[in-house]
């Protein structure tokens, strides 16, 4: 058997998880088809010698394909599920029920509304369990602005973001309250306001400015914080209640808080370019 039959062999056997992969990405039978055949014409000209972990290196390939081509779409959408055929892959029933079940009309509505970064790095971590530091080379980011990335998505997949004014005005109020208490140097009330296990996490572009990569528990992050947050002020990030420090008006960095039951379970520290390019920030009181 030569390489490329060798190739094709293995190709063949992970044909069916990239397909999965490429119809939780797309929505569309068709165009996964097209994400696949693209995967192979890649395969087929790279040396993948050196490639441990195979169905890894291709998984990588086919969710940069469908990221490009989510990123292209400009008009038509396809109408999600309603191509699905009695057969999906024509040789294996068990894997087919398992897709259709997976990838309800429900589940791709839903991914529709992210954004395509948001979404594949959800689909990536959350159904395939990719770590952050394989998809942050994916969609362009440092793992700490992918990790965040997939909690947004999920955010909204669970429909957290639909649960509006009493949830995002109580984040609003955690939020202030922790920038007045970093601002005042009260470690007291910096410990009321962190979960126990609370984590902060620096991107690479936040680490090169001083940053340290990860924080964990709430004595030690108060202390990191407590007299800071001077020049931070207070913004809603993607809707949701956060602080930038904009000296010129324009974010260099930005603090993105997870708030649940009335305490911050992770801060990220998100100054890489390319993740402040594309966040929505709107500054409050600017």
């Amino acid at each position: 058997m030569d390489e490329h039959d060798w190739l094709a062999e293995q190709f063949d056997t992970h044909r069916p998880q990239l397909r999965t992969v490429a119809y939780r990405m797309l929505g569309s039978l068709n165009e996964a088809d097209d994400a696949v055949q693209e995967s192979w014409l890649r395969l087929s000209r790279s040396d993948v010698s050196a490639v441990e972990n195979l169905g890894g290196w291709l998984t990588t390939v086919v969710g940069r394909v469908c990221l490009d081509m989510l990123r292209s779409r400009k008009s038509r959408r396809e109408e999600f599920g309603a191509e699905m055929p009695d057969s999906v892959d024509g040789h294996d029933p068990e894997h087919e029920a398992v897709l259709a079940d997976s990838v309800g009309l429900a589940l791709m509505v839903v991914l529709e509304t992210l954004a395509p970064a948001e979404r594949l790095a959800f689909v990536l971590h959350d159904m395939f369990a990719l770590s952050f530091d394989e998809i942050a080379p994916i969609v362009g980011r440092s793992p700490v602005a992918a990790r965040q990335l997939a909690s947004r998505a999920r955010r909204r997949v669970q429909g957290k973001d639909a649960v509006p004014s009493a949830d995002a005005t109580r984040q609003r109020e955690v939020v202030d309250a922790f920038l007045a208490a970093s601002r005042g140097g009260d470690f007291a009330a910096l410990l009321e306001l962190l979960d126990p296990d609370v984590v902060v996490r620096a991107d690479d572009a936040a680490r090169r400015a001083g940053a340290a990569g990860e924080i964990r528990g709430a004595a030690a992050v108060a202390k990191t914080v407590s007299g800071r947050a001077k020049g931070a002020r207070p913004a809603l990030l993607e809707g949701l209640a956060g602080a930038v420090w904009a000296p010129d008006g324009k974010p260099r960095l930005a603090f993105s808080f997870i708030v649940e039951d009335g305490k911050i379970v992770e801060i990220a520290l998100l100054a890489e370019a390319a993740t402040l390019r594309d966040l929505e920030v709107e500054i409050l009181g600017a």
